[in-house]
């Protein structure tokens, strides 16, 4: 019997006031599929693989969510984690996103990656990391 402990990543969940929506928004970002669960959750994972493989970024209703405001302001919400997403070509990448429903955030600290709001509010980055995508580890992911 081996002791030895594992652990996986299994999802990245995120709160939003519908589920199915947002899991759309992030299928068509990164052409990944996408598995309704119910009403209260959904789930995107990557092509190629089994429905409800793991890991993927599952959805759940919260129908008090409240948007983050970013950048963070006191008393105000505030965002608890956002994904970084790495892109061979930053502009195209904006314009894709953008076209799947999301929108530029108002303050940009870089030229090397870009803020985004899904569109529940969510920030999420687009970060210029052409080395990132055409290594040979992450064409697995």
């Amino acid at each position: 019997m081996d002791d030895e402990l594992k652990i996986k990543m299994y999802s990245f969940t995120v709160d939003c006031k519908d589920p199915h929506k947002l899991a759309k928004f992030y299928a068509a970002l990164l052409k990944w599929e996408v598995m309704f669960i119910d009403e209260d959750w959904a789930c995107v994972y990557a092509p190629g693989t089994n429905q409800g493989t793991y890991p993927g970024i599952l959805f759940q209703r919260n129908p008090e969510y409240k948007p983050p405001v970013w950048p963070a302001e006191p008393e105000a919400q505030q965002q608890m984690a956002h994904i970084d997403f790495a892109v061979n070509d930053l502009e195209k990448a904006v314009q894709y996103a953008i076209h799947c429903g999301a929108t530029i955030a108002d303050e940009q600290f870089s030229n090397n990656w870009r803020v985004m709001l899904d569109p529940a509010g969510h920030p999420f980055c687009l970060c210029q990391m052409k080395s990132i995508i055409e290594s040979a580890h992450f064409a697995l992911l």
